[in-house]
């Protein structure tokens, strides 16, 4: 494990009722029929990244653990609601607004701590809440309405480890696992 790199990310994760909710929109709203390599991304990968932090050693897993154990205990309740479907060159997704700036909050706090710790290097950009719906090479050019995905209200937050591999034509190639799963707000 001492040389291992994995492809590490911190995310808020969705409760299973939103999961249903998205997979079903998925099912009903994106309808690419493969165009353009796009993939819709599977309920295990449905989630919200809070702080991206690439392939880091793994002897470096135990204080980005205590990172996020530190935010998550000071964040919070999180209530978020989906906004609209945006794509970007090579994902589609839903954009979420933040309704009580709680999840913002926690994205930096995370981030100013796993900077502090040298593990991150804070984007250039504000962060943008939002789950990733759809993969693809080139734009899909899709355009659904955002419907019946009711308010969403986080209660966990994870380390994950991304494994890249090739998927099936239905999903996306990466499987993400939680490395460490921490309830929000101590509890």
């Amino acid at each position: 494990m001492s040389d291992e790199r994995p492809r590490l990310f911190c995310a808020l994760q969705l409760p299973d009722e939103t999961v249903r909710e998205l997979t079903a929109w998925q099912a009903s709203s994106l309808h690419t029929g493969n165009q353009r390599g796009a993939r819709i991304a599977p309920p295990a990968n449905l989630h919200v990244t809070l702080a991206f932090l690439g392939p880091r050693p793994a002897r470096e897993v135990p204080a980005i653990v205590g990172a996020l154990r530190a935010a998550a205990a000071a964040a919070g309740p999180i209530e978020l609601r989906p906004v609209r479907y945006r794509e970007t060159g090579s994902v589609g997704m839903i954009v979420l607004k933040d309704v009580t700036g709680a999840a913002t909050v926690l994205a930096e706090d995370l981030t100013a701590r796993l900077e502090r710790l040298g593990t991150y290097r804070s984007e250039r950009r504000p962060w943008l809440p939002h789950v990733t719906v759809l993969r693809f090479k080139k734009r899909a050019g899709l355009s659904p309405e955002v419907t019946n995905i009711r308010s969403i209200h986080v209660v966990r937050s994870a380390l994950y480890r991304s494994l890249l591999g090739r998927g099936s034509a239905e999903y996306s190639g990466a499987r993400y696992d939680a490395l460490e799963t921490v309830a929000l707000g101590g509890r």
